[in-house]
């Protein structure tokens, strides 16, 4: 939930490491900070609270120079933001760190180390790393083996950057928390993602679970968690140093917003053709594991949670199989029971998330055979450790609230059950959800489409503190996720209930002061809603109606109906969502919050 960068070269690397923290802006922080080796081997540091602003207003007032150094931004997990909890943290023998992740045991570490006579400055739990660092440093060992020695003892997640005084190198480690080497010409960088170093290179090595990097201006040695050397590939990225840049938009999430159609395209560009869609997009041997499969349990987070709930109505409905979809976090303390048939599908944007990661894990302990990713980061833990991964090809998403990888986890998650859907013997759906597909970039470019009218649309919340949102049938997720969006982002209290529920408890907070969003496609669910609409608007509910062009919905007294367009009930569920994204990006606009960065929000939830 934090960004490192670091780098070594013949240059000063503040600017590099400024720009690298810039650009992991998007996952959220409350402080940030670098340390810098000089000529004089001395580490000067410079921390702040707040915004990488702030360190660079500092920077400006007492400038760093040196060519080795490392680099944070900080999101609060173990003592209150503040200058003295913020990153890089450094030892008495002038080891600086920074560290993303969670050390559990880091207490009895600290505890340990203070019986010593060593002086903690902070509350966190990353110090206690640093000076057990250091406390091998006295005893005479080099940076690396200090690293090697000190990791032994850490329980938990960390991803380390580590410079000292006294060596021109820069070490590397990783275990739980992703970590990526950036190759230069006489330079190498380090960073916990690969937007930060897109502007000094395109060429990077992913370190894997348990390894340790050596890393100079020349070399790059690898060590894995038994300590031998090893080698890993390096892989070229296509991004390119524009691929996360605002461009003409106002703010990330409009512009992710509207790279949905394009995104859409991109993930089924070479995985459907004009008739069929191809389960080896899935990986190799997904044709035989979805034969022998006998259930699906889907296990995410948040909005992945909300496109994991709308393929249990597909998978289900369509195919006949069981599906149970779970919070990752409560999956992993808790006793589910499925079969070793059972299919675990995962689904992360980033492929970092933790209880998502965590839960894959027990599951595999449990002797589950099959399981598969839909991501949108090839490189990540949940792809590397998952038997069949399907990447969504969305591209970076930068700001936190998740609008792009929705989507297109819903257009993977369709095709896995147009896949599924064949192997058990249902030929009929493969036509029809191609047909659709097909279509869905173009309508997601007619609901963008919609902008204007839902902007001025908006200005009816701006004094509104709840909001109702509605949905049946694929639909109810729809509304789950868009009350999420309204909340993330504008700080509106919102709750999505299915239309059939009001009678059981949400129809007591319904006035004219609770605004009521629903959804309603051209399915036959329709006359239900339409009975449910009128029980609101009968107890002085104001209703705002995005409808299919053939709902057979018109306006009347309290009702708002937005026409969306005659819409495929397949698709359906990606198209709604698009209004409701531009519904709470521009009451977010009114009510002024930050809409990028949300307060207490990070985008990769990389700690449990």
């Amino acid at each position: 939930m934090c960004g490192i960068v670091a780098a070594i070269a013949e240059r000063n690397v503040e600017a590099i490491l400024i720009e690298g923290l810039r650009r992991l802006e998007y996952r959220g922080y409350d402080s940030a900070g670098l340390a810098i080796q000089g000529k004089n081997n001395k580490i000067s540091r410079q921390r702040a609270l707040g915004k990488v602003l702030q360190l660079e207003e500092g920077l400006e007032k007492n400038p760093i120079k040196g060519s080795i150094g490392v680099a944070h931004t900080r999101w609060a997990t173990h003592g209150k933001p503040a200058e003295c909890n913020a990153h890089p943290h450094m030892s008495e023998e002038n080891i600086a760190l920074v560290h993303n992740g969670i050390i559990e045991n880091y207490e009895e570490i600290k505890t340990q180390l203070e019986s010593e006579g060593i002086n903690f400055c902070s509350q966190t739990d990353s110090e206690s790393i640093v000076h057990l660092i250091g406390k091998y440093k006295k005893q005479g060992k080099d940076i690396l083996h200090s690293v090697f020695e000190s990791i032994k003892h850490l329980e938990g997640a960390y991803a380390l950057g580590v410079i000292d005084n006294t060596e021109e190198r820069l070490i590397a480690a990783r275990s739980g928390s992703p970590l990526v080497i950036g190759l230069g010409i006489g330079e190498n960088f380090v960073a916990s993602d690969v937007s930060a170093l897109l502007p000094v290179t395109q060429q990077f090595i992913f370190l894997e679970e348990g390894d340790i990097a050596d890393i100079t201006r020349e070399s790059i040695v690898i060590y894995d968690k038994s300590g031998e050397e090893v080698e890993r590939p390096m892989r070229k990225s296509e991004l390119g140093v524009d691929a996360v840049e605002r461009g003409e938009y106002r703010h990330y999430m409009l512009k992710e917003i509207y790279e949905q159609p394009k995104a859409v395209a991109d993930t089924l560009e070479g995985r459907i053709d004009s008739s069929h869609v191809f389960s080896n997009s899935f990986g190799y041997g997904a044709e035989e594991i979805f034969k022998e499969m006998d259930s699906v349990y889907i296990i995410a987070c948040g909005t992945s949670y909300h496109s994991g709930l709308v393929a249990k109505y597909w998978f289900e409905g369509i195919v006949g199989i069981p599906c149970m979809v779970e919070v990752a976090s409560e999956f992993r303390y808790r006793k589910a029971v499925y079969s070793k048939k059972t299919l675990i599908v995962t689904i992360s944007q980033s492929g970092e998330t933790a209880d998502t990661l965590a839960a894959l894990r027990e599951a595999k302990k449990q002797g589950v055979q099959h399981s598969l990713v839909i991501c949108n980061v090839p490189e990540s833990s949940l792809v590397r450790e998952s038997n069949l991964a399907f990447m969504t090809h969305a591209g970076p998403e930068i700001a936190v609230a998740s609008t792009k990888a929705f989507t297109t986890q819903l257009t993977a998650l369709l095709m896995l059950v147009v896949c599924v859907a064949k192997e058990k013997a249902n030929t009929k759906l493969e036509e029809e959800a191609v047909k659709a597909l097909r279509k869905l970039p173009g309508q997601i470019e007619q609901a963008l489409l919609l902008d204007k009218e839902i902007e001025e649309l908006s200005k009816e919340f701006s004094d509104k503190h709840n909001t109702l949102f509605l949905g049946r049938g694929t639909q109810y997720p729809i509304a789950m996720e868009g009350a999420l969006k309204l909340k993330e982002i504008s700080y509106i209290h919102a709750e999505a209930y299915p239309a059939g529920e009001l009678k059981h408890g949400p129809l007591a907070l319904v006035d004219a002061d609770m605004p009521v969003v629903a959804v309603a496609p051209n399915n036959d669910l329709i006359g239900k809603l339409k009975s449910n609409l009128q029980e609101l608007k009968t107890r002085g509910g104001k209703l705002y109606v995005f409808s299919d062009t053939n709902a057979d919905l018109e306006e009347e007294e309290s009702i708002k109906v937005i026409k969306v367009g005659e819409i495929d009930s397949l698709i359906a569920p990606m198209v709604f969502t698009i209004p409701l994204q531009l519904l709470s990006y521009h009451v977010a606009i009114i009510k002024g919050t930050d809409i990028d960065q949300p307060r207490n929000l990070a985008k990769s939830v990389t700690v449990e």
